[in-house]
């Protein structure tokens, strides 16, 4: 190729679409959230996963906005969509290329902290990708497209694999089963605010590829799971609730011999 031919190229035109590439996250404390397992994580995708690789698409159809008017709302209150007991802290900017968001996760009866970076945003999707910790490995896009008959279908589509031998473990134990059911009630929550009465989520599942990369074990050193059940078991609650017991045997009186 001549060097007229690559001058002449045509340029991007949307990256301001994209985040920065980034060797390691950054992000300080943020209200409502306990805010750990991000800050110095690298991103994970599905290439550095352990587990298989999986597909997931959730949509619901029938919207009489247009697109960009389902974004923009669905951006807007992103995490109020979420199931009861889940939380997500966006930055002040919003849904923007670049920002980390906080989460806290309802697993089990526990409370699993972790983020994800969004890689890319415009006026018709976006995409989230996970760091080192978080359940999988890879990328959630959301997005909503114009149909035939006028109206407008939504939908979010998953790219994962569990990032360690833990989380897949968990995933085949039914962890499956809970993600497409968070996901179901993300969908049906944000398809009644935007004006639909009677919401149906379909659901389809693809296993891209079953095998598991097992020289991705280490991964589990990351496990977000594990380091917020330590967090929460040396969290201040906890540790002055062990002062208070303390202080009440101190306060009792000696027994007299």
């Amino acid at each position: 190729m001549s060097r007229e031919e690559v001058t002449s190229a045509p340029k991007r035109d949307d990256v301001q679409n994209w985040a920065r590439p980034v060797e390691e996250l950054k992000v300080e404390y943020r209200p409502g959230v306990r805010g750990t397992n991000v800050d110095g994580r690298r991103l994970n995708g599905a290439v550095q996963g352990f587990g298989k690789l999986w597909q997931k698409t959730y949509s619901f159809a029938g919207l009489t906005i247009t697109p960009e008017e389902a974004i923009a709302e669905w951006k807007a209150h992103f995490g109020e969509f979420w199931p009861t007991g889940n939380k997500f802290a966006g930055s002040l900017t919003g849904i923007q290329p670049g920002e980390i968001a906080l989460l806290d996760l309802s697993i089990g009866g526990t409370k699993l902290s972790t983020g994800v970076l969004v890689v890319y945003a415009d006026d018709r999707s976006f995409t989230f990708m996970t760091p080192q910790g978080h359940m999988f490995g890879g990328w959630i896009t959301f997005s909503a497209e114009p149909a035939r008959d006028g109206s407008t279908t939504v939908q979010a589509q998953v790219l994962m694999r569990a990032s360690d031998p833990i989380y897949e473990v968990g995933l085949a134990l039914g962890g499956h089963r809970r993600e497409d059911a968070f996901w179901s009630e993300t969908l049906t929550a944000l398809a009644r605010h935007l004006g639909l009465e009677s919401p149906t989520v379909d659901q389809h599942v693809v296993c891209v590829d079953s095998h598991r990369q097992w020289g991705r074990w280490r991964n589990l050193w990351h496990n977000a799971a594990i380091r917020s059940a330590w967090q929460t078991a040396a969290s201040p609650f906890s540790l002055s609730r062990l002062s208070r017991s303390r202080n009440r045997q101190l306060s009792q009186p000696t027994p007299q011999r």
